[in-house]
This record gives structure tokens, sequence and C-alpha cells, in this order.
């Protein structure tokens, strides 16, 4: 019998180490795809390993995955002069695809795709009502809404991360409303899970042992791209008023603001204080959850970042600024918000959970992270599109494989 093909379109590399909670979503809906499904990925490479411009074979997550990388980018975690995304839907605009179904994480490349044959499925990630406040968002606002207007009506679904964004859809295109859908993030908790106390204890002093610091020093985390929406400068504001000293911040990632970063942590004296990791592999990344005693966000606006789902998961608690769907994501005992987005109000909140860990448990971490395993999310969704697929597939004997 012959298999839906699913079709995931992005602007990255799923073999390199690109930050950001859409390439961790696209790697989640590749690795625990159903066997009933065919997958494609069209993406870009920084590899001379992969073939630009042809079709190829390969394993992700022990998954088979065919890959087109569409051009070589180098690296994705930093902006260029022209944006990549409009590379990326330039490039696309060349070909023309078929399939089953086709899955988007961005908008902008299906100003190309209208005329494609397929079920289109359209995932979005972020508040789109804070993002338009944003810069340079603002100015685009009267575009970007024309550009929604074109494109919106040829997707199947619309699955949205963030409960305002899926508001703001029903509302401004009503008559699309019955295809705006919430949708749970997700954390693979294959990767991301709790260590014992005592073996966490100890895995903790070797790290400190490692970077030659005290025994007893604790860690903080933040991991994703150094740019403005992630404001990783309030982090280390914030963090320069904590009056604990045996604490350490640990910065995974990089971006446009790494150079901004390094010079705020140089002028506030934090040299001994901070380290800037640098990108991190999603393996090493589950390592530093584990040994953390938070993670840290200080973002201007967010859907549902992974990356606190996978702190959570690791049985860490998340301090948070009051945006995006983190908020409503915190159970008791598994992190705190800070109402005002400024740097006083984020080190209360960080020195309340070093002075009363206590109050912070790893099952109540757990517990808010729960409901959002990949797997069955994601199993979920392609549930849900093996069912359409049969519908269109009338009078075909077709059977809903248990996986899904």
């Amino acid at each position: 019998m012959a298999k839906p093909v699913v079709t995931i379109f992005y602007q990255f590399d799923p073999w390199n180490s690109s930050l950001g909670g859409i390439q961790t979503t696209i790697r989640s809906y590749i690795k625990y795809a159903p066997e009933a499904f065919r997958v494609r990925m069209v993406g870009t490479s920084d590899s001379s390993h992969h073939v630009v411009g042809a079709w190829q074979q390969e394993q992700l997550a022990g998954r088979e995955v065919d890959f087109l990388p569409l051009f070589r980018l180098p690296n994705d975690n930093f902006k260029s002069r022209v944006p990549v995304t409009a590379s990326y839907t330039a490039a696309l605009a060349r070909w023309r695809f078929e399939g089953d179904f086709f899955h988007f994480h961005r908008l902008e490349p299906t100003l190309v795709t209208r005329r494609w044959p397929g079920d289109k499925t359209l995932f979005v990630h972020n508040d789109l009502e804070q993002q338009r406040q944003a810069q340079p968002w603002r100015q685009l606002a009267g575009v970007y809404g024309a550009i929604e207007r074109w494109v919106l009506p040829q997707f199947s679904e619309v699955l949205s991360c963030n409960s305002a964004s899926t508001a703001f859809y029903r509302r401004q295109y009503a008559h699309l409303a019955k295809r705006v859908h919430d949708l749970r993030n997700t954390v693979d908790e294959e990767v991301f899970y709790p260590l014992g106390g005592e073996e966490r204890l100890r895995q903790r002093r070797a790290l400190a042992a490692q970077m030659g610091l005290g025994e007893e020093t604790r860690f903080l985390l933040f991991a994703g791209r150094l740019q403005a929406q992630k404001d990783p400068l309030l982090l280390v504001r914030a963090f320069a008023r904590l009056e604990q000293t045996d604490v350490h911040l640990l910065v995974a990632g990089t971006g446009d603001l790494l150079t901004a970063v390094r010079e705020e942590v140089g002028r506030l004296g934090l040299q001994k204080q901070v380290s800037l990791l640098g990108p991190v592999s999603q393996e090493r990344l589950a390592v530093l959850h584990r040994l953390s005693s938070a993670f840290v966000l200080a973002s201007a606006y967010e859907g549902l970042p992974m990356v606190a789902l996978e702190a959570l998961a690791s049985g860490t608690p998340v301090i948070t600024t009051d945006c995006g769907e983190t908020p409503r994501l915190l159970v008791p005992g598994s992190g705190s918000v800070c109402r005002e987005r400024t740097p006083e109000a984020l080190a209360a909140a960080l020195g309340h959970l070093l002075r009363c860990p206590q109050a912070f448990a790893a099952g109540d971490c757990l517990r808010a992270a729960a409901p959002y395993s990949a797997r069955s999310v994601v199993g979920e969704v392609y549930g849900r599109m093996f069912d359409r697929w049969q519908r269109r597939s009338s009078g075909r004997a077709t059977v809903r494989p248990a996986s899904c």
C-alpha cells in the first residue's frame, strides 16, 4: 500500500546545531512520524556532505528522511542583510512540489505555494500580536496583513502554539476560524529527563570542577538565540544584581547580540561568573538542564518556547518574563513569572529561587511538562492527517495505524 507523503519546509539543516524551538519542533515531527508516513524535508545545508538542489536519503534520529537542500546556509543563528526567509522563498519559487501533506513553519514561503496540490498546514510559533509591536514588524504590519489575507485560504489547518495567536487569527479571519486550532508544543522525554538527587549533585559538582569553579557552585541556564526577542542583555543585567556569590550563569547560543552580550558581561565585571558557551548540541543542552538550578527566560515576546518545556521535563524550574504561553504552563512549584520586565524584578525572582530551592520541586516541574510529550502530541497530529488522507482515498482499503 502506498504511504502518504508529508513534506516539511523550513530554512535550516536538521543535522547541524541550529538553535531554536522551530528547529526542535521539526526534528520531533520527523523522529516521531509514524512508519505509515513517508517524510521529506526541504531545507538548507551548512555541509558539503549534502548536494544542493537534489534529493538525498538521510537518517535523523533513526528515521529515514528524503532531504532536499535549496541552498547553502553556513550559519542560520545570525541575521543576514537579506533575510534568510526571503532567500528561501525565492529559491522555493523555482520548484513545484506535489504530495499528500505540506507543513510550513513560516508564512512567507507560502507566497509561492498557492497552486501546489496537497493538504497544507501552517504552524504558528509566536504571539503574533506582541511580535507586531516589536521592530521591525511594526513598520511591516500592513504588508504582513496583506500576505496573510493572500495565503491563509490555502491551508487545511493552522496550528498555533500560542493561544493569543489562535484568538487573533480567528478574529481577523472569521471565515477561516474553523481551520485554526490550538496546538500543544512538544518536549522529547527520551532526551530531557531528570536525575535523582545524589546523582544530580555529583554531576553538578563534576561540571563545576571541570569549569574551574567551587564545588558548591549553582548554575542558572539560558539557551537560545542571542537576539532582541530573547533580550539576553536584560538577563545579564538581572544576574549582576544577584546577592548570591556561588552562582554561575551559562549562556548556550549565539546570534546578532553576541558581541553586545560579551561587552555587557565585561562592563559589569562578570567575566568569571558568566560563561558564553556558543551553540551546543541537544544532548549537551539536556545535561545542562538537568544540572541547573533554574532556566531563565527574559524574552520580550514568545509562543511557548520548547526550551522551557525541556527544562521542566528535566526537573528544572523556569523563571520567565510575562510573555507567551510559559506563564500559563507553569504550575505551583515549577517556576515563577516576573510581571515587570526589568532587571530588578528578574533578579528578585531568581534570588527567591536561590534562597528557597525547597519551594520548587522536580515533581511539580514534571507535572507541568507531562501533557507535552512529543510522542503523544506528534502522534495526534499525524493521526488527524491520516484520517484526512483516508477520507480522500475513499474506496481504498486503508486502516489507521496504531502509532497514529
